[in-house]
């Protein structure tokens, strides 16, 4: 189903605002690895959000997730503070890894196998 233009202004509203709070609450470095918002993905109703973790050399992604469901009310607070003007109420966030990075990086390996292969033929 397609994305209103509502859900698309408050998607990337969230996405400006969470990757802020993130950078002042210290959450986008996390140890050598690197955290920031992939997209965000919100109901029809405005009332749910899925906000999609991009992380970049990080171990244990899982736990990372955990961390940060735990101060989901933290961050939904802070949330709530920048968007108060205008929302009327503050989305509930679900967090979940984006593993774009990871299916890009595995095609580039298929890809580089199928190259060694036709050069081993050749």
């Amino acid at each position: 189903m397609e994305e209103s233009k509502r859900q698309k202004q408050v998607s990337k509203v969230i996405a400006q605002e969470l990757n802020d709070i993130f950078r002042k609450k210290g959450l986008n470095i996390i140890g050598k690895g690197m955290l920031s918002i992939a997209s965000v993905k919100i109901t029809p109703d405005l009332y749910e959000a899925r906000v999609y973790l991009s992380m970049f050399q990080i171990d244990d992604k899982e736990a990372l997730i955990k961390t940060i469901t735990d101060r989901n009310w933290e961050i939904r607070k802070d949330l709530g503070a920048r968007i108060k003007n205008q929302m009327r109420k503050v989305p509930e966030l679900s967090f979940f890894i984006d593993d774009t990075l990871d299916y890009v990086e595995r095609i580039d390996e298929v890809l580089k196998e199928i190259e060694e292969k036709k050069k081993a033929n050749d």
